[in-house]
């Protein structure tokens, strides 16, 4: 018969440790709204080994880890930090353990919060009155327009730039500046993840820079559920909403006709993908119709929303 071995303390304080930051890795991709999935995707990580490591089984090494924390937008060392209470979490159970995931869940919220922020969540804490969006957040310095190709972001977005005296950035040069290649080339050789991650870090550059901008995004970018995240709490995100007629009339009078090639039912197939895409770009924070109006005509429109909820 075989005796287990028992635990040494530094086995015990490996598992501890492993177990809290599985712990604090989900919580903080939850609070972000990203899927396992996509988290691992840009960290560079399988899915597989991320369930691992969610679960307090992956013994991570540091360069990945600095992956995970960059995908999730912390230091390295909020992964790292020691955990707030004792305990092992991955056994927490009853109101002690909820109360510490409620304590990680709550910390990953509050990342990237201002300063005026959080000093009205703290006062909201002691009883005060819960900070309103104006007060809470400053406005995003990039107006960030989506919408399925042949909605007029490429029109409307330097009409609207120059009206309210910003620079106006179409996201795909961006992109090829970064890369080096053209978006076609980029999905021939490497596919769409790689675009997709190319994508976010070009706007991530954008955003960094500080400089007031309006910006297009690509038609599928709010399918990333990372970059859709960061779209919505970092930019002012626009919708350049047109009906499947308008979209398909658009992209052939630009002489592209990829749309029809070879599908016969591409007019079923576009209304099928504005269909699915719809509570993704519902998301955005306003909508222009562009199929009913002028671009000058949006461009005012848009104008009038955005001083409305500046105001």
């Amino acid at each position: 018969m075989t005796v287990p071995t028992p635990h040494t303390a530094a086995e015990d304080r490996r598992e501890d440790l492993l177990a809290e930051l599985g712990h604090r890795v989900r919580a903080l991709r939850t609070a972000r709204g990203l899927s396992q999935q996509a988290l691992a995707r840009t960290a560079g990580l399988s899915p597989r080994f991320m369930a691992q490591l969610e679960s307090g089984g992956g013994n991570i090494s540091v360069a990945n880890l600095a992956e995970v924390a960059r995908a999730l937008e912390v230091p390295l060392e909020r992964l790292l930090a020691p955990a707030p209470g004792p305990g092992k979490v991955a056994t927490a159970k009853g109101a002690a353990g909820e109360a510490h995931c409620l304590r990680q869940e709550i910390e990953a919220a509050l990342a990237g919060r201002g300063v005026t922020e959080l000093r009205g969540l703290l006062a909201a804490l002691r009883g005060g009155p819960l900070p309103t969006h104006a007060e809470s957040r400053p406005e995003p310095t990039v107006i960030a327009l989506v919408g399925l190709r042949g909605a007029g972001k490429s029109t409307v977005g330097p009409l609207l730039a120059e009206a309210l005296g910003r620079t106006f950035v179409e996201l795909d040069e961006q992109i090829q500046e970064l890369s080096g290649l053209a978006v076609s080339e980029i999905f021939e050789m490497h596919g769409e993840d790689y675009y997709r991650d190319a994508e976010r870090r070009a706007l991530t550059q954008l955003m960094a820079a500080g400089a007031p901008l309006v910006v297009a995004v690509s038609g599928g970018a709010v399918t990333d559920p990372a970059l859709l995240s960061l779209l919505r709490e970092r930019t002012l995100l626009v919708w350049l909403q047109a009906t499947p007629q308008q979209h398909m009339q658009r992209v052939l009078s630009q002489g592209d006709r990829r749309p029809m090639a070879d599908r016969p039912d591409a007019m079923a197939e576009l209304r099928t993908l504005l269909r699915a895409r719809h509570p993704l770009y519902a998301q955005a924070r306003l909508t222009v119709d562009t199929s009913r109006a002028t671009p000058e005509a949006c461009v005012a429109r848009l104008v009038a929303q955005l001083r409305r909820a500046a105001g």
